[in-house]
């Protein structure tokens, strides 16, 4: 099976993840820096993380079937959820290897050479992170997304762990090196709640973005001036990068069958050519029947 774009990109991650991973690990090894080991954990987190983005979305573009009829976009919620839960487990990790250091601070050593290696990582981060961002938004995919934040996040925890690490070289002030560690455990805690937050919010059919609304708005209005038909009971959902629009189209009671589909499809094309990936259900109802404004809601009472 080919490989989706978005896929594409998440082998990109792994590649940096191991990648980092080596470099990292031997910064750490070099200075003996708790705020450096702290950074080679979390790029762990990046590597389970990126291998989980790859099966989800290799699921996501699996196409619908008998037991999934609509797909199973929503896997790249499942991914980036648990990508979050395991960024939690990362900052666990990091506080109980920074803790015992608290108490008992210890000498950097070869500092410059270890920075080296650290700076080389970031920077491979670096790179990734701003496509991965970039392909996610244009991709609508919110498992490369979120890969892609995480790994910027990433970024700017090693600033913050090099700059320390060269203060404490630099200054003697041995505590600073578990405290950063401590306030690296902290911005990953708010990153992994930030990623499980909107899973979440996917994983509960959330509509699509106000933006995206007012283009809908936008092209109903349109089309009320010159048909004369209605719209109402609008519903929307995202589901990974696919967008779900329900709509009713009132039309005017003697047109044709045959009239109203053709607009409707018309419609729903001028939605789709400024909405990608856009799935309809559209209902076609008699604008002047009191029974078309009954089923307004999405349960009857």
């Amino acid at each position: 099976m080919a490989r989706s774009a978005a896929e594409r990109y998440a082998w990109l991650s792994v590649g940096a993840a191991v990648a980092t991973i080596v470099l990292k690990t031997v910064a750490w090894k070099l200075t003996g820096s708790v705020g450096l080991l702290s950074d080679a954990l979390e790029s762990l987190v990046n590597l389970a993380a990126a291998l989980l983005a790859v099966v989800m979305l290799r699921l996501a573009a699996a196409p619908p079937d008998e037991g999934y009829q609509y797909g199973r976009f929503k896997a790249e919620y499942v991914a980036s959820g648990i990508e979050g839960a395991l960024i939690v487990l990362a900052a666990a990790s990091i506080v109980w290897s920074a803790w015992p250091r608290l108490f008992a601070p210890q000498p950097i050593d070869a500092p410059a050479l270890g920075l080296a290696f650290s700076g080389a990582a970031t920077a491979v981060n670096l790179a990734v992170s701003l496509a991965m961002i970039r392909a996610g938004r244009r991709l609508g995919s919110i498992a490369v997304e979120a890969d892609g934040r995480h790994l910027m996040t990433d970024v700017w925890t090693s600033v913050g762990v090099i700059a320390a690490v060269a203060l404490t070289a630099a200054t003697g002030w041995l505590v600073l090196d578990p405290l950063i560690a401590f306030a690296v455990a902290l911005n990953i805690v708010w990153t992994g709640v930030v990623l499980v937050r909107r899973s979440f919010a996917g994983l509960l059919d959330a509509a699509i973005s106000e933006d995206e609304m007012a283009v809908i708005d936008r092209i109903f209005r349109e089309y009320r001036d010159r048909h004369g038909v209605d719209f109402h009971a609008l519903r929307t959902r995202r589901a990974g990068s696919r967008r779900f629009i329900s709509f009713h189209l009132l039309v005017p009671d003697e047109w044709t069958v045959l009239r109203a589909h053709a607009l409707s499809e018309e419609i729903e094309e001028r939605i789709r050519e400024l909405l990608d990936k856009a799935i309809f259900l559209t209902h076609i109802e008699p604008i002047s029947q009191p029974a078309s404004y009954d089923d307004v809601k999405l349960e009857r009472p």
